[in-house]
């Protein structure tokens, strides 16, 4: 379903009961739902599932694991409990969804959640993902409603998938690059959420099946301000620029761009293909956090050595856009 289509139907759906214990719910343009507990701590709720986007089995079940995991840690919290959601073809036998579920597994337990249960079903074409459970409060909640003008635009994993999951669809694909695109699919958000906590973050998002503009579009939306991006600034997984000028790109491009075009503005002299790429699908990307000036010390000094990050951009006054230059 395209952004514009889910945004559309959105609109029409209030929060169950319009209940004021609904911090964030469908209407908005956040990574997972939160509600106030009885304790007066923040509960949040997210799903996502997808059919796999590599070859490897196991990496497979990391990677959707990490990604459905991710979007809790995009609103501030720990995630606590999971819930698995799956769909297997009837020739997927022991042999491919052990793999699968032990990567998973293994993925869930490193991000420190519960595994309880879950539904499988039979599909034609398999399924994988979770629902999760997690925890935050008020002083670590992130939201896409909270970026101010003045602050810095970080993003910490690089930009690419779309087009490196492309490839391999295709099969034509450098192996070397895909591993190194499958690690830092699977790679958990939890150190860049930990970092923006100890910078007094306020507004994150995590990049996914959105893309770049979306997820920024979300943000800028959601705190009616404008986002402007560095063109030279934006990091890139080995190989992507030389796929993305080629043209290839998952299918989210078109239907991202499409649906996002009064949003999004792009310098005249950024190569068209990374316009493209910007629009494109990301699978369990970074997240994109809006750092205070004063605190950006804070927050790349609260990341493990070597952890990616990248200084892409600010936070300006003005009304809700993107701009790219």
């Amino acid at each position: 379903m395209s952004l514009g289509e889910l945004t559309q139907v959105l609109r029409t759906v209030a929060p169950a009961g319009d209940s004021e214990r609904v911090i964030v719910g469908p209407g908005g343009f956040d990574d997972a739902g939160a509600v106030r507990a009885d304790d007066g701590s923040i509960s949040l709720y997210t799903t996502d599932f997808f059919p796999p986007v590599v070859d490897d089995i196991a990496a497979y079940g990391a990677i959707a694991a990490a990604n459905s995991i991710s979007d809790i840690y995009a609103m501030g919290g720990i995630p606590k409990v999971v819930l698995n959601l799956a769909g297997f073809p009837e020739e997927w036998d022991e042999s491919v969804t052990r793999p699968l579920f032990e990567a998973a597994t293994a993925k869930v337990q490193e991000a420190g959640a519960l595994w309880i249960g879950g539904h499988t079903v039979r599909a034609s074409e398999p399924i994988f993902g979770f629902a999760v459970f997690g925890e935050t409060d008020d002083q670590h909640l992130f939201t896409n409603r909270q970026a101010e003008p003045g602050d810095l635009l970080f993003l910490t994993k690089p930009l690419g998938v779309g087009s490196l999951t492309a490839s391999v669809s295709r099969g034509e694909f450098d192996q070397a690059q895909v591993s190194i695109v499958e690690r830092g699919m699977a790679y958990l958000n939890r150190e860049a959420a930990a970092a923006g906590h100890a910078a007094g973050v306020k507004a994150a998002t995590d990049i996914t099946g959105f893309g770049l503009f979306g997820h920024a579009g979300n943000i800028a939306r959601g705190s009616g301000v404008h986002l402007k991006l560095q063109a030279v600034a934006l990091p890139l997984y080995d190989g992507a620029a030389e796929l993305a000028a080629a043209g290839v790109f998952s299918g989210g491009s078109a239907r991202n761009r499409k649906c996002l075009g009064d949003l999004v503005e792009i310098a005249a002299d950024v190569p068209p293909w990374l316009g493209d790429l910007c629009f494109d699908a990301e699978t369990s990307g970074g997240l994109l956090l809006a750092v205070k000036p004063e605190r950006q010390d804070d927050f790349l000094g609260a990341l493990p050595e070597r952890h990616p990050v990248a200084l892409i951009g600010e936070v300006l006054s003005g009304s809700a856009k993107v701009s790219l230059c």
